[in-house]
């Protein structure tokens, strides 16, 4: 075997062993299967037919430092899109965070970003109030939120382990169910799928 391809093969071999979720295909089937998993709320869980790369990246931190969403590569994402005037936005937070307290880890991350504009008082004391325990991260004049289409709020999108985008869901939905978490827990690849 030549050098070169021997290399390809033991690069290609060290990546998708450093990532499990990269080595993770996500098959027509295992979409198809997701897709007939889904109840109540999360049948308005639209899955892409084909992984849809983001445009726009960035959002800051609590203190206002620049955050660019390709630096989580490597897990799966919820990112869900909300601000503390939306209403579902509001009821829905709560199992955003016990969904990342159930699931999240080295392969699979929650990520609230505020949207528009939002009183960093007001944020921190729903979190306090209502026991959500995310990071606060911010999208300040929404050019994030825009440029994923997210012209509603809530909107929560599906980020596959290269940053595309594998789904979305528009409107407020119970994030811990058990629904929910195993279509995500399928979708993360961190349940075989039973096909």
């Amino acid at each position: 075997m030549r050098p070169a391809i021997l290399s390809a093969m033991l690069y290609a071999a060290a990546v998708l062993g450093a990532n499990p979720l990269a080595a993770q295909n996500l098959t027509p089937d295992v979409v198809q299967q997701a897709l007939e998993m889904r109840q109540d709320e999360m049948r308005k869980l639209i899955l892409h037919e084909t992984p849809v790369p983001l445009v726009e990246t960035a959002y800051q931190d609590a203190e206002g430092n620049p955050l660019d969403l390709m630096d989580s590569n490597g897990k799966f994402r919820v990112v869900n899109f909300w601000a503390t005037w939306c209403v579902p936005c509001r009821e829905e937070m709560a199992t955003l965070s016990a969904l990342q307290d159930q699931l999240g880890g080295e392969d699979f991350a929650v990520m609230a970003i505020a949207t528009g504009r939002n009183r960093m008082s007001g944020i921190l004391k729903f979190n306090a109030d209502h026991g959500v325990t995310l990071p606060v991260l911010l999208d300040p004049k929404g050019q994030l939120a825009s440029s994923v289409g997210a012209l509603g709020l809530p909107v929560t999108i599906l980020l596959n382990a290269e940053g595309q985008e594998i789904g979305r869901l528009t409107g407020g939905a119970d994030w811990a169910s058990e629904n929910a978490t195993a279509i995500l827990s399928l979708l993360a690849g961190l349940t075989a799928p039973e096909i």
